[in-house]
C-alpha cells in the first residue's frame, strides 16, 4: 500500500488531504504540531495520525523512524505546514519575520533533509512542497509570507536539479485562495504582531480585517488540492509543478509575460 507522510493536518488542507487520501485507498500519516488535535485526526478515522512540529527536528527524526518501523518505506512527504504573518514589512519587526521562517521555510527544509537519505536508500520517492501563488507574484502586506514562498520556489528548483536522475521528484504546488483557517491565522498574526493604531497603513489593516471569504475570488475548497495531490501520487513521474485554481494560472500567466511595471499595476489592484 502507497503511504504519504503529511505535515500540518490540523484544518484546512491537510485535513481535507489527509482524510481524501485515505479514502483512496492511501495510508496517511497525518501529524499536527499541537498534540491536542490528535483526537481530532483520530476522531474523523486517522488512526496513523502523530505530533510533529517542524520547527523540532527531534520531532521530525521520531517520524520518520516511527513510520519506518511500520511500513519499512515512504512512498511521499507532503510538506504542508505552514501559515501567514500578514503586515507591511515596516512594520514588521524582524523576529516575526523569523518565525516566520521557522515553520515555512526552515520546518521544510529540515523535512526534506531528513527524508531524502530515506528516498534515496529505497531508491524512489516524492516530495510535496507547498508554495503558493504568492511564491510567483507578490501582494501588498504579505511580505513575510511573500518571502518565505519565494524561498520555498528557489530551494525545490535547487533540489529538482540535484535529485536529477535519483527517482526521487520534488514538486511544488502553487495554491491561490482556497477555503480554509489560513486567513484567519493571518489577520489573527496581524492583530498581534503589528501596531495597527501607529501605522501609516492603519486604513489598508482595517479594510482587510473587514472582508469577508466570500469576497475572495476563484476560492476553491481544500479537496480540490487534495485530488491534485492524489493525481501526483499516481503519476509514474509527476510534473515539476502544479498551479492550483484560476487565481494562480491568471497570475503565473501575467508573471511571465507582463513587465515588472505593467505587474506591479495589476497586483496594486488586487492587494
Amino acid at each position: 500500500m502507497t503511504n504519504i507522510v503529511i505535515t500540518g493536518c490540523s484544518t484546512g488542507i491537510g485535513l481535507a488531504t489527509a482524510k481524501y487520501l485515505q479514502s483512496q485507498g492511501i495510508k496517511v500519516y497525518a501529524t499536527v504540531r499541537n498534540s491536542a488535535h490528535l483526537s481530532v485526526l483520530r476522531g474523523v478515522g486517522l488512526e496513523h495520525s502523530m505530533q510533529l512540529d517542524v520547527s523540532n527536528p527531534h520531532d521530525i527524526t521520531r517520524v520518520i523512524e516511527n513510520v519506518l518501523e511500520e511500513d519499512g518505506k515512504i512512498d511521499v512527504w507532503f510538506n504542508n505546514a505552514g501559515y501567514g504573518q500578514a503586515g507591511a514589512l515596516e512594520d514588521l519587526e524582524t523576529d516575526f519575520l523569523r518565525e516566520q521562517f521557522e515553520t515555512n521555510v526552515f520546518g521544510l527544509h529540515e523535512c526534506t533533509r531528513q527524508i531524502i537519505p530515506v528516498m534515496r536508500k529505497q531508491g524512489y520517492g516524492k516530495i510535496i512542497q507547498h508554495s503558493s501563488v504568492l511564491g510567483l507574484v507578490s501582494l501588498f502586506g504579505r511580505g513575510a509570507y511573500n518571502a518565505s514562498k519565494y524561498a520555498i520556489e528557489g530551494l525545490t528548483d535547487t533540489l529538482r536539479l540535484e535529485l536529477k536522475g535519483t527517482n526521487i521528484y520534488p514538486i511544488l504546488l502553487n495554491t491561490g485562495p482556497i477555503t480554509s483557517n489560513f486567513r484567519k491565522t493571518a489577520m489573527k498574526k496581524l492583530k498581534e504582531n503589528v501596531d495597527i493604531e501607529n501605522s501609516i497603513f492603519k486604513a489598508n489593516y482595517l479594510d482587510n480585517l473587514s472582508k469577508k471569504k466570500s469576497e475572495v475570488p476563484f476560492n476553491e475548497e481544500a479537496v480540490f488540492v487534495a485530488h491534485v495531490v492524489y493525481d501526483i501520487i499516481v503519476a509514474k513521474k509527476p510534473k515539476p509543478r502544479y498551479y492550483i485554481t484560476k487565481a494562480t494560472t491568471i497570475l503565473g500567466y501575467l508573471k511571465r509575460f507582463l513587465s515588472t511595471s505593467m505587474l506591479d499595476r495589476v497586483l496594486g489592484k488586487i492587494g
